[in-house]
């Protein structure tokens, strides 16, 4: 059976994905047509029920889950992993218009929630948000995938780090993103995708430099560097399954129970 895959282009979730994507595990005579999109592009798919397995935002989850179901593996969440939040060197002002790597994304969710006086919050492409910040066009952003490690290189300086935020309100991981099957494939479907998933992710972690090749065509920064410290930090045990306390941790962002 082919079914259609949205994830993003970031080492997370090539490196995941690539022995699945190759066939390199049992995919249990699955396969799959792949896109990549970046993150408020792929929520914003899920919204409209295009992909049957897709990379979301946890933050989105409440709105999907009548056409779409989470699974147990594959997520981007742990601590020491969340957004930054930046502002360019020497501006002094008051943050208030702050740019977003979207609307329905984690990250927007969290500056919402920890920083309610920034009401403003333009969505910009993620990859596009340092240098818009570092030129003025505003008065800070929000950094994700390989710019939060890259950032010190540029006129700009941290304000807060999210994810700290977050784990000292909660006492939690950070949830930033999953892998959501379409419903209406069935229970036995989605319990072979998520099969073939874990299988995919072990792999990964067995055999770490496989995906190099497949992750470096995709990537924005391709140091290897940049790359190991971007899977480093999210992909890790909660990728393989969420457990109670991931599944805590979702509930506390989204007040929806997974």
């Amino acid at each position: 059976m082919r079914l259609k895959l949205y994830i993003s282009p970031c080492p997370n979730d090539t490196f995941m994905f690539h022995a699945l994507v190759h066939n390199l595990v049992d995919c249990e005579g699955l396969e799959f047509d792949v896109e990549y999109h970046d993150i408020e592009e792929l929520n914003s798919r899920a919204m409209a029920a295009e992909a049957d397995v897709s990379k979301i935002s946890c933050a989105v989850l409440p709105a999907l889950m009548k056409s779409y179901a989470l699974l147990d593996s594959g997520a981007a969440l742990g601590r020491g992993n969340g957004p930054l939040l930046v502002k360019r060197k020497g501006f002094e002002g008051e943050l208030k218009r702050v740019a977003v790597p979207g609307e329905y994304t984690t990250a927007n969710a969290l500056v919402s929630g920890l920083f309610p006086l920034i009401d403003e919050r333009p969505s910009v492409l993620f990859s596009e948000i340092a240098e818009a910040v570092e030129r003025g066009d505003y008065d800070g952003g929000v950094l994700i995938h390989e710019g939060r490690f890259v950032y010190e290189r540029r006129n700009l300086e941290l304000v807060a780090d999210l994810g700290v935020e977050w784990e000292r309100l909660t006492d939690l991981p950070l949830p930033l993103g999953g892998i959501v099957v379409r419903r209406e494939l069935g229970e036995e479907l989605k319990a072979s995708v998520e099969r073939v998933l874990r299988r995919s992710i072990e792999y990964a972690f067995a055999n770490p430099m496989a995906s190099r090749e497949y992750v470096k065509a995709h990537a924005r920064e391709l140091e290897d560097e940049v790359i190991d410290k971007h899977i480093a930090l999210f992909v890790n045990e909660f990728s393989l399954s969420l457990g109670e306390q991931g599944r805590r941790a979702i509930a506390y962002l989204t007040g929806y129970e997974v």
